[in-house]
């Protein structure tokens, strides 16, 4: 029987994969703490859980009429970034899947009512750097498979993927570790005034409202008040997270949703990036397991 052996929110920012100097000159000549993070994250988490499969629920994939699974056997290639290519070009990735696992979850969904999840195994499926900037990070060698944001989702849809996954993962013979990939709060300064904004410090989140909002989120991860959040999601809308939050919800929804009990603690701090809300944040499995039934 397979389990969850861990959970994290984690930002994909693209200052993280930015060079030393870049990086420092944009921040006040600071180290980002987002890419340190990282860099502790491996070491202290992922290297001593070894895990056997990571599974990413990113935030820039978005899919229209279904949910996708990534189910190639590999992918491999070079990304460039048709958001950022200056800072995003040629980067090398290979990522061995697990096709059998990707099916299972697609034969789940089949016989699940009002669920639509499709394992898609083409090798030219484009990948984003939800994923890949993760990679130079994280990645050992275990399997690598990401799930899409439905961006005609709802709250419903988001939780109903996570019990899909987390069932496919039970029956598998697993150990998963799962990975929120994407921001909190998430609007950007504009054009003429985003190069004002580029430091980490959380004064120059979008606004104050934004600011608050993830501050409140953020807290409710740390306590383990996982149905605080589900409850407050209307609220927080209001300061359009990221991919409406659909990554977390996903990956909430597989640890058990508003009955997990597990608790954050930060592998960053709150910062910002051109506006937009970014944490890392890990949540390990309890003991007892990841809910209080």
């Amino acid at each position: 029987m397979g389990e969850i052996i861990g959970a994290a929110l984690l930002a994909h920012v693209p200052t993280i994969v930015l060079p030393e100097n870049i990086r420092k000159e944009l921040n006040h000549g600071k180290e980002s703490t987002l890419y340190t993070g990282l860099h502790r994250f491996k070491t202290e988490v992922l290297d001593p859980l070894k895990p056997d499969m990571i599974i990413v629920f990113d935030s820039h994939w978005f899919t229209t009429v279904e949910t996708v699974i990534t189910s190639a056997p590999r992918r491999q290639g070079f990304f460039t970034s048709d958001e950022l290519p200056r800072g995003m070009s040629s980067v090398p990735y290979d990522m061995p899947g697990n096709p059998q696992f990707a099916q299972l979850v697609g034969s789940i969904a089949t016989e699940t009512p009002d669920c639509w999840i499709t394992p898609i195994d083409n090798e030219h499926l484009p990948v984003t750097y939800a994923t890949t900037n993760l990679l130079r990070f994280l990645q050992g060698d275990e399997s690598w498979l990401t799930v899409s944001t439905c961006q005609t989702s709802e709250p419903i849809d988001f939780e109903t993927v996570g019990q899909v996954i987390a069932k496919a993962i039970q029956q598998s013979d697993q150990r998963v570790f799962l990975i929120s990939s994407g921001a909190v709060s998430h609007t950007f300064h504009t054009l003429r005034t985003l190069r004002q904004h580029e430091s980490a410090g959380e004064e120059h989140i979008f606004s104050p409202e934004a600011r608050a909002a993830d501050h409140r989120v953020i807290d409710h991860m740390l306590a383990g008040n996982h149905a605080a959040i589900i409850d407050e999601l209307p609220e927080f809308m209001k300061v359009k997270p990221e991919g409406r939050f659909g990554h977390f919800q996903m990956m909430l929804s597989a640890l058990g949703g508003r009955d997990c009990v597990a608790k954050g603690r930060l592998y960053s701090e709150y910062e910002n990036s051109i506006g937009t809300g970014q944490v890392h944040v890990m949540f390990d499995r309890p003991e007892n397991g990841w809910t209080k039934s």
